[in-house]
């Protein structure tokens, strides 16, 4: 049961506001905003997703850059709470196209309206983009992509020339000028990976947390039949659906678990690994996965610090790009915590090293280093010299570190799934639908023990 919904800004501007029940007093959101902004318990850094303050519980999403809460006075399940909040920001990005602060006040008459029915009385009705169509009788306003926010998906894929980023920030219920829609299908298959190396170089652990992720603006909802890896096994039993792979099979791809969308059948997946599905409007998962099976990984990441002096010490860095030269990473940025008694810090980059940035947070000792862009094969290495307040009477390499690292890889999969081919039922008349296959590995957590 949600007593109030709202949406706010990076500076705290409330964009949504939605008051379900009456029980919750009405400067809630500033109340929220500035417990976040300015949180200080223990040794947390930033809010945790869920607090209580005065009685009041708070849940929070950041949703590309936004801010989406939901408040109650009720013990109420913290996982359901942020389901629902991902599928309101789902719903409201298939029906505005794009979902930015812009979009949100362009078009808060279609927002509220949304509210109204996916919610009443602080109770959930449906978060189905289909069926909300029933209900909803506002048109949504054109936003530019071009004025996209780099956070949204389009900006993954600018750039290339296969996958065109803009159309997919279309609505899902808007016509093209003319009445017209133009027939396209959109599948990403989005990799966020998780692996620890150790001091030396191991890897100590190694994880992918996958998804299929389909969006169609195709008329007529036609059955959409999409094909993976005919070596494809899933679990450690054997069997036609699941089994393991031998010494042999080195090119298979085993999956540890997955699940399908309710809309998914599963008629010829035992013997050709085919998916059928009549996909639903807006955006949805076609297929989770995991992946616990040893892989390479796209980066590796060497650090040492060592002191050279009573009151200094040295970071070395490196960062190795291991896949092919022709794939480009955005975004990379490294994060490595520095001993507590660091004051200052000199950064040394390698000559040439161009759209690279470096910075020390000296209000929680950390360093960063950004860079825009690397190709694959390539080595980037950074110099950090540290001047301590006091001298070191301990370890200062456990008072240093883990370095962590994020970035964004399009067009790379790590796990090797692939979707060998998308058909479409029935296809249109006039001319043959545009199908998009697009492949995405993130950093879900990059840890390197020093």
């Amino acid at each position: 049961m949600i007593s109030q919904f709202f949406v706010l800004s990076q500076r705290g501007d409330n964009i949504v506001f939605r008051d379900y029940r009456g029980e919750v007093p009405k400067g809630s959101a500033e109340i929220f905003f500035r417990k976040v902004k300015f949180w200080e318990d223990g040794e947390l850094q930033e809010a945790p997703p869920v607090f209580n303050v005065d009685g009041v519980n708070y849940f929070h999403v950041k949703v590309v850059g936004l801010l989406f809460v939901a408040t109650t006075r009720v013990n109420i399940s913290p996982s359901f709470v942020f389901e629902l909040l991902q599928r309101i920001a789902r719903v409201i990005k298939d029906y505005l196209g794009i979902l930015n602060e812009d979009s949100l006040r362009k078009n808060f008459v279609l927002v509220y309206e949304l509210l109204d029915e996916v919610i009443d009385f602080g109770y959930v009705q449906t978060t189905s983009t289909e069926l909300l169509k029933s209900y909803i009788f506002n048109e949504p306003l054109v936003i530019d992509a071009a004025r996209l926010s780099p956070l949204g998906p389009a900006a993954i894929f600018s750039g290339t020339k296969r996958m065109p980023g803009i159309a997919v920030t279309k609505s899902v219920v808007a016509t093209e000028p003319g009445g017209r829609r133009r027939e396209e299908i959109f599948v990403d298959i989005i990799e966020k990976i998780s692996i620890t190396f150790s001091s030396s170089g191991y890897i100590l652990t190694s994880e992918i947390d996958g998804t299929i992720q389909m969006k169609s603006y195709l008329t007529g909802n036609p059955e959409i039949r999409l094909a993976l890896n005919e070596d494809l096994t899933i679990g450690g039993s054997q069997g036609p659906v699941s089994g393991y792979r031998s010494s042999s099979g080195s090119g298979a791809v085993i999956l540890d678990d997955c699940n399908f969308h309710e809309s998914v059948r599963l008629d010829s997946f035992d013997t050709n690994r085919t998916l059928s599905l009549i996909p639903p409007d807006g955006e949805f998962p076609v297929m989770n996965y995991r992946m616990t099976q040893a892989f390479k990984p796209p980066f590796r990441i060497n650090a040492l610090i060592e002191e050279t002096g009573s009151l200094k010490a040295e970071v070395y860095l490196k960062v190795s790009a291991e896949f092919a030269s022709s794939i480009t990473a955005n975004t990379v940025k490294v994060q490595m915590p520095l001993p507590k008694y660091t004051t200052r810090v000199s950064f040394e980059l390698e000559p040439g090293a161009n759209g690279q940035t470096t910075d020390f947070k000296e209000a929680n000792k950390r360093l960063e280093w950004s860079l825009k862009k690397i190709n694959g094969g390539s080595e980037h290495t950074l110099r950090a010299k540290l001047t301590f307040s006091q001298e070191s009477h301990g370890n200062i390499t456990k008072e240093s570190g883990p370095v962590s690292m994020t970035f964004t890889i399009p067009m790379y999969n790590v796990s090797q799934l692939q979707v060998k081919y998308l058909q479409i039922g029935k296809k249109s008349g006039t001319h043959e639908p545009y199908r998009w296959v697009r492949y995405v590995t993130q950093a879900n957590s990059y840890v390197a023990r020093i």
